[in-house]
């Protein structure tokens, strides 16, 4: 593992340069692991080592490109600026990663499946997730203050990037809601408090109750809370949303993140005609 003195250096670089707390722990987490693999400080090991050891994760013990990634990004911002060396990882290159569409669940599917979620809590807390294309994190750490239901808005505090957005109330949701409050009177401050480390209900313990829903309801989709997000966006796009308010209230920085729901979206698949029903039409003119 990292020195005390090390990790504590990283983990303040990493708070200044203002990133998660969950960020912060994977880096560290990443850090560890390479220390442990060649059993020396950082500071006696150079580029040959980081090489070496990115190559195993890759090949030995076969680490995806998305792992991979972040123990690349991990030792760069160790070596380039938690240690002041960054010709160390000057030339380690980025992995590429698949850009694969994400897996879209019918409307009739999110239906069975909140409707299969035994506990209110947990059903309130993925129906929030998908109603307002909520990251599992941003759903869980909601308190009762970022419901606004006069505006029927509701504020996401501190989302990816630190950014806080507002998102729409749906008016299903808030009944849902006010049964769940009268049922558990969570109080003020949290909105689904629970046993997690910052007195919210865990992410292990959401996730656990939506995979009993998806075996309950026979889906044969892979189904993590992030889908219900995928879910979610596909759907505005599909209800005739344009793609700048679904940027919006996903959060993303960019456009070019969001367009990749029109590769999935069935109205908008089905909305463009096939060549082959153009050719030897008058319509088909513009084919040549």
């Amino acid at each position: 593992m990292l020195s005390e003195s090390t990790r504590a250096r990283m983990v303040s670089d990493l708070e200044l340069a203002n990133y998660s707390a969950r960020t912060i722990k994977e880096y560290t987490r990443c850090a560890d692991t390479f220390v442990a693999h060649y059993m020396r400080v950082p500071a006696e090991l150079g580029e040959t080592e980081v090489r070496c050891f990115l190559l195993h994760l890759h090949k030995i013990r076969g680490v995806g490109p998305e792992s991979l990634k972040m123990f690349v990004a991990a030792l760069k911002f160790l070596y380039a600026r938690t240690l002041q060396r960054p010709e160390v990882v000057e030339t380690i290159p980025w992995p590429r990663v698949p850009k694969s569409l994400p897996v879209v669940l019918s409307g009739t599917e999110v239906e069975q499946l909140l409707a299969a979620i035994e506990s209110l809590r947990h059903r309130a807390i993925l129906s929030t997730a998908y109603g307002g294309g909520l990251r599992i994190s941003e759903a869980c750490r909601l308190t009762c203050a970022d419901l606004d239901s006069k505006r029927m808005v509701l504020r996401v505090r501190e989302g990816k990037g630190k950014k806080d957005r507002y998102i729409m109330l749906s008016e299903r949701l808030l009944l849902l809601l006010r049964e769940y409050w009268k049922a558990a009177k969570p109080g003020r401050e949290r909105l689904f408090p629970g046993d997690g480390a910052d007195g919210f209900v865990s992410y292990g313990a959401v996730r656990h109750a939506l995979r009993r829903a998806v075996e309950a309801c026979g889906l044969t989709k892979r189904v993590t809370p992030h889908v219900l997000r995928h879910s979610f966006a596909t759907h505005l796009l599909e209800s005739g949303a344009d793609l700048r308010t679904v940027q919006a209230v996903l959060g993303h920085a960019s456009i070019r993140t969001t367009v990749r729901y029109t590769h999935v979206s069935t109205r908008h698949i089905a909305a463009s005609k096939s060549p082959l029903d153009l050719i030897g039409t008058a319509a088909g003119g513009v084919l040549g």
